[in-house]
């Protein structure tokens, strides 16, 4: 057993360390009333700045509850917090959070960023969907132009053809609710083996271009890393079909804007919707503000409003399994974590 169930007389004790506006975005009182239940939380609310304070407090912490604004596991942090066992993390990246002392420490750390995933993906496939369907070529040109048309402009549902580049958890998502369509489903991911993503229903190609020339709809799910940062350029933006639509629900830096920027205006035919840039937001002298054929939203595409309360519903979920001695079903490992957004 790692913990005590319910009930027992000696609970793991427990501190939620994080910004307040995650805290009070994740951890709904239904997820603390459970957690409560669960573990001895035997302080209020900590933050960067007050551990930084007064660092004594993580010194009986066995489990540390977080998520966005959270502070860095170095090795500081860890000196200060001898009996640490486990870190729940109710948001997705890690990237700010984790360090090579933490990962020295053996203590495990388990995220929300499946939960989150699926959110990214819901939105990613509704943005398939509409792009397919011109949906959003007919409302802009509506409301800029004044015209009421149905002449055909996209390729419609049935029988296209949908690029996701790379198939991690998200696409994997975005790929599941596309089954239930009319539609073939190509990816390019050097990292994933071509049964896995037959199994998908996913038919992987052998390189990125090929995506773009083939596919009617392009959605971007490539984590940022030293090696995908500009991963997108013109030369794969100009290769796309009549009226294809490019979707970028991952991060800005992935594409070189100035190279998208200038297709974008060499082909008014080409629509790109984005819910990330770099920077963000676009600065106000951005053409990605102005462009008739961009769709920008604000990063809304991850975990939103009441959708953030199941990111820690899923953090206690994780909790129980620990307290229960049962496999954690959203550690992160290493190997995942150099792969992460």
């Amino acid at each position: 057993m790692n913990g005590q169930l319910p009930g027992d007389s000696l609970q793991m004790r427990a501190l939620y360390i994080l910004g307040e506006g995650g805290y009070g975005r994740i951890y709904g009182p239904r997820e603390r009333a459970d957690i409560a239940g669960l573990v001895d939380v035997y302080a209020e609310l900590q933050t960067p700045e007050s551990i930084a304070a007064a660092p004594e407090v993580l010194a009986p912490a066995e489990v540390m509850l977080s998520g966005w604004g959270a502070p860095r596991l170095d090795s500081a942090f860890l000196e200060a917090a001898p009996n640490l066992k486990l870190v729940l993390y109710g948001a997705g990246s890690l990237r700010r959070v984790v360090t090579e002392a933490f990962w020295a420490s053996g203590i495990p750390i388990s995220s929300a960023a499946a939960a989150n995933a699926d959110f990214t993906g819901d939105f990613a496939c509704a943005q398939i969907l509409m792009g397919l369907k011109g949906a959003w070529r007919y409302a802009l040109r509506l409301r800029e132009q004044g015209v009421w048309s149905r002449e055909p402009v996209a390729a419609g549902l049935y029988g296209s053809v949908v690029g996701l580049v790379s198939l991690g958890l998200v696409a994997q998502r975005v790929a599941r609710l596309l089954q239930r369509h009319d539609l073939k489903v190509i990816a390019w991911d050097p990292w994933v083996d071509r049964a896995v993503a037959e199994r998908m229903g996913v038919t992987l190609m052998e390189s990125l271009d090929e995506v773009f020339r083939e596919a009617d709809v392009v959605s971007l799910h490539t984590p940022l890393l030293d090696e995908t940062r500009g991963l997108i350029g013109g030369a794969q933006l100009r290769a796309m079909k009549p009226a294809a639509v490019f979707i970028n629900t991952a991060r800005g830096a992935l594409v070189r804007e100035a190279e998208l920027v200038q297709v974008l205006r060499e082909r008014p035919d080409l629509y790109a919707l984005l819910d990330v840039t770099s920077p963000e937001p676009p600065p106000p002298e951005s053409p990605l503000r102005a462009l008739p054929n961009v769709v920008l939203t604000p990063h809304i595409a991850g975990a939103q409003g009441r959708e953030c309360r199941r990111l820690g519903r899923s953090m206690v979920d994780e909790l129980r399994r620990f307290l229960r001695g049962e496999p954690l079903q959203h550690v992160l490992t290493r190997a995942g974590y150099a792969r992460m957004a």
